[in-house]
């Protein structure tokens, strides 16, 4: 399906998101991300059920937050890691990044982030490996899916079941939702994520704003290149990020 892009304002786009009066209401799939990701989805999805669609989301059996308190139908599925993997992985990742700030790619991308995103990307196999699971997705005629795409795996589904989707992101690594969403980033105003410069930057943080994409471009391919495994295992063809990120119908950022 071809992408299509939205240049409205956001709040434009949640009005249409969660609008019932011009429309019956709908079947959505949510493939949810763990953690503070989830909360922003959570308040949408509680709005959604409230005028009357229906609502499921689909989730690891091993998870922090998810499916709490939310009157909707939820699908689980196993995992390859136990709760205590994720938190040995979560708290070293974070250690990390508050002992040593992120000043390149590398650092930021290729040492303790690593393990902890391997193992986030990992799930998106145990979902597929569930093939009950897989086939009731199938039979359910979903209208569209809403995901968080930081572990890549809303993006599989979408592409796998061949729907629309409406993609809700606080920020993404490396430069594939510039590409993917087509959404002008001027590297002389607009600052890469984690450099923390302001959308006023001198020249010598513009510099470096662009040595940092560059390095996005050099070091992204092998941070993502577990999940890119997956997709292609999942999607019996070899597939990109652009692929994948392209694929999306409405961006919310």
């Amino acid at each position: 399906m071809a992408s299509a892009i939205l240049t409205g304002p956001l709040p434009l786009c949640v009005c249409l998101l969660l609008t019932s009066g011009f429309a019956e209401a709908g079947r959505l799939l949510v493939v949810p991300v763990d953690g503070s990701h989830w909360f922003a989805m959570q308040s949408i999805m509680e709005k959604l059920i409230l005028r009357g669609h229906e609502v499921v989301v689909v989730m690891p059996e091993v998870s922090w937050q998810l499916g709490k308190s939310l009157n909707c139908t939820i699908k689980t599925y196993k995992t390859s890691y136990t709760l205590e993997n994720l938190d040995r992985e979560l708290l070293f990742f974070t250690d990390d990044r508050w002992e040593t700030p992120a000043k390149t790619v590398y650092s930021l991308l290729m040492t303790s982030a690593t393990g902890f995103f391997d193992m986030i990307f990992s799930k998106c196999r145990s979902l597929f490996n569930d093939q009950k699971l897989v086939e009731y997705l199938k039979e359910s005629s979903f209208d569209a899916v809403f995901f968080d795409p930081l572990d890549m795996c809303g993006l599989i589904v979408a592409k796998y079941f061949s729907l629309p989707s409406v993609v809700l992101a606080r920020g993404i690594f490396c430069h594939y939702l510039e590409e993917g969403a087509q959404c002008p980033s001027p590297l002389s105003y607009v600052p890469r994520n984690f450099l923390g410069f302001p959308d006023a930057m001198n020249f010598k943080e513009r510099v470096r704003n662009q040595i940092f994409l560059l390095e996005e471009r050099i070091f992204c391919p092998y941070f993502l290149k577990k999940a890119l495994e997956i997709a292609s295992e999942v999607l019996e063809t070899p597939v990109t990020a652009y692929d994948l990120f392209s694929h999306t119908s409405i961006w919310l950022l």
